[in-house]
């Protein structure tokens, strides 16, 4: 048995992905304890994650709600500043307080949330091999690869690479809030100087969510494309019309389907959906739209009166995506990998994060047509719409790419690789070291000589962390006086 802890940002589509990942590995005999503030515990489903609550002080219960918020909707640059500063006051507060408590939990190895720098960070500086999952786009750097927040494709001419490093260059800067805490943590530990969360990844071992036909074209190998990470019964929804037919009841094959989605954060754009029912309307197609109760009773039903035929707040995506003739969706990766594994052509309206980055590969695949949020009039949606549904090149190319997107293994295949590379002499140092809890320093010494680790599920427990626990002198830098010396000003906020 190999002890995992999940190092993550607390966005629901993430935990989903990585909590899919960890619901493998308990299947397979692992422990998963998920280190994140309390609030994380209200999203976690799977019996045997432990939970344990960090961030107290400057993450308290019910702070999950306003971070959420401003990441849904940043509003100007003051907004976005704001955002930038909850990210950088999550992995400040996680690079303070998880290393003495993964050292207490004789934690193994760590799954690593690429957007989340602390758990490259706190794994490298314990000496624990840790797994870097991008449960969004890559945020892997190349050259001719625009960053996943941009709208453009890949680059093949001098133009492309040069629009690619400028848009760099402003990222960085936007970014520096964050950038100061890695390179602030990176310093205090005596790792290798750094500033970015591409800079934080694990030199063994990357997860993506993609598959090699959807990314754009990658010079490193370094990425091991597993496909969407999903739990079982999600796997098998998209067969299960009878839970379809509960949200979208009279649906029925003689006039399209649209499903219509804009994700977690993103479901409360009423606007946006309004003018994707009168579209629908004008088409004369059956709209499902799903806002994850992002929209009260009053919108919902203004909605049915736009053109909407149903509305709900959360529907069983994975088969309506399976019987939809269009998916409208955000460009969430994760929407837009079941749409593949589907075979769906989209209409993607990319609204923020990695969004413009997944229109771009929809666009290149030929999978589906992309329409800016801020041009998404009635008559653009309908007009884009209207091609998707008459075009049958959209479904030809959404379905070549589904054999690849089943194919991928998902959760299971990311379980197989960890496995791998936590091989049976790991394994059995570990367990031969300690009877209970074998030591960071042990079990990564163990690695060196490696390869697959044991089985046994522990029950879901949650513990919380003292509000005034001291952090470990020993993982502090600067000893006692840097125990609250904390990131750099401005001082970040809540969790990102």
């Amino acid at each position: 048995m190999t002890h995992f802890a999940v190092i993550a940002p607390v966005f629901p589509s993430h935990v989903r992905a990585l909590e899919a990942l960890a619901g493998a590995l308990l299947a397979r005999g692992h422990r998963v304890s998920w280190l994140a503030p309390a609030d994380v515990g209200g999203l976690l489903r799977t019996p045997g994650i432990e939970l344990h609550a960090l961030g107290a002080a400057t993450h308290p219960p019910g702070s999950l709600a306003g971070m959420v918020a401003r990441a849904a909707r940043p509003g100007g640059p003051l907004g976005l500043r704001r955002v930038i500063q909850d990210m950088a006051g999550a992995t400040d507060m996680l690079c303070r307080e998880a290393p003495p408590l993964l050292s207490r939990l004789g934690v193994q190895a760590v799954l690593a949330d690429q957007m989340e720098a602390a758990g490259g960070l706190v794994a490298e500086h314990l000496g624990l091999p840790w797994v870097s999952v991008a449960c969004a786009l890559p945020v892997n750097r190349e050259p001719a690869l625009p960053l996943p927040v941009m709208h453009w494709g890949h680059a093949d001419h001098e133009m492309g690479l040069r629009m690619n490093e400028g848009s760099a260059q402003v990222y960085d800067r936007l970014m520096a809030p964050h950038a100061r805490v890695v390179a602030h943590w990176a310093a205090a530990w005596g790792l290798a100087p750094r500033t970015r969360i591409d800079q934080c990844l694990s030199p063994r071992l990357q997860l993506s969510q993609t598959v090699a036909g959807f990314d754009f074209p990658r010079r490193d190998g370094a990425l091991q494309h597993v496909g969407p990470l999903r739990a079982p019964e999600a796997t098998h929804a998209a067969e299960d019309d009878s839970a379809l037919a509960a949200h979208a009841p009279g649906l029925t094959r003689t006039r399209p389907f649209v499903f219509a989605s804009l994700g977690t954060l993103q479901g409360g754009r009423m606007g946006l959906f309004t003018r994707i029912a009168r579209a629908c309307r004008a088409l004369d197609v059956q709209l499902l739209v799903a806002h994850c109760d992002a929209l009260n009773t009053h919108q919902a039903e203004a909605l049915r009166r736009a053109g909407a035929t149903w509305v709900t707040g959360f529907a069983p995506q994975a088969a309506a995506v399976a019987r939809a003739d269009v998916v409208v969706t955000h460009g969430g990766l994760n929407t837009v990998m079941d749409a593949l594994a589907a075979g769906t052509p989209m209409l993607v309206l990319p609204i923020a994060f990695d969004q413009p980055g997944c229109a771009a590969r929809v666009l290149r695949s030929g999978a589906g047509l992309r329409v800016l949020p801020a041009l998404a009039t009635t008559g653009a949606l309908r007009r884009a719409l209207a091609r998707l549904l008459a075009e049958p090149s959209f479904r030809t190319a959404a379905r070549a790419l589904a054999p690849q997107v089943r194919a991928a293994g998902g959760a299971e295949r990311a379980a197989d690789l960890i496995e791998e590379l936590l091989g049976a002499g790991f394994a059995a140092k570990c367990a031969a070291t300690v009877p209970a809890m074998p030591t960071p320093a042990t079990c990564a010494a163990a690695l060196a000589q490696s390869h697959v680790a044991g089985r046994a599920v522990p029950a879901r427990t949650t513990h919380a962390m003292p509000a005034s626990a001291p952090a470990d002198k020993a993982h502090t830098p600067a000893g006692a006086a840097a125990a609250s010396l904390g990131p750099p000003s401005p001082t970040p906020g809540a969790v990102s």
